[in-house]
């Protein structure tokens, strides 16, 4: 029987990561419809909350299905934990600023910061959920086409309200909704397609 091509305990350290950065992106979520203005964007986090608890139960369940404690605490897990309640002080920051349109576009970028994260480990799952044999390497493989498009969704999405939202505040005219929700980006090359097509949505 062959060995996996990949390092075992740095997948348990990557699955775990990924608990804290969904259980983080609930608050982060949370915090950051408080602070929504715009109706618009305000029922995107929304909807993005739902999915990132579902998100959670996703991982949880992947975890056990490895043999791994999804509680369980370890260094880089704490790390992860630190830049998420550091997220959600940010937006508190920001609202006790009495700029509400201020506070909302910090609450957009935090929730970039967030999901960039996000991103990244569903992306580093997937590649290991493609070399990955047996009942683990399914339970790789279905956790990721669960959740893939989601975080495509959540990230191209929010860092279009995002550069909106400052445009917006810079005196200049915005799109929104951003491009990406018009035009229903999934992927980064149909982000960037959006984007260049914004002064044509003016």
């Amino acid at each position: 029987m062959s060995k996996p091509r990949y390092d075992q305990a740095r997948l348990k350290d990557l699955l775990l990561q990924m608990m804290e950065t969904e259980l983080g992106g609930e608050q982060v979520y949370r915090a950051a419809i408080a602070c929504a203005t715009n109706d618009d964007l305000r029922e995107e986090f929304e909807s993005y909350l739902q999915e990132t608890m579902t998100h959670q139960n996703v991982v949880r369940s992947t975890c056990e299905a490895l043999g791994i404690d999804p509680d369980e605490r370890t260094p880089s897990r704490e790390v992860v934990r630190h830049i998420g309640e550091s997220l959600v002080k940010a937006i508190a920051l920001a609202r006790q600023g009495g700029d509400p349109a201020n506070a909302q576009l910090v609450a957009c970028e935090c929730v970039v910061h967030a999901e960039t994260k996000d991103h990244s480990n569903w992306e580093l799952l997937g590649q290991v959920a493609e070399v990955a044999t047996g009942d683990a390497g399914r339970a790789l493989k279905a956790a990721h086409e669960a959740v893939e498009k989601d975080e495509d969704h959540h990230l191209y999405h929010s860092k279009g309200w995002c550069r909106e939202l400052w445009i917006q505040t810079l005196g200049m005219p915005a799109v929104l909704p951003p491009p990406e929700e018009v035009k229903k980006v999934e992927t980064a090359i149909g982000a960037s397609r959006a984007e260049q097509q914004r002064d044509k949505m003016l």
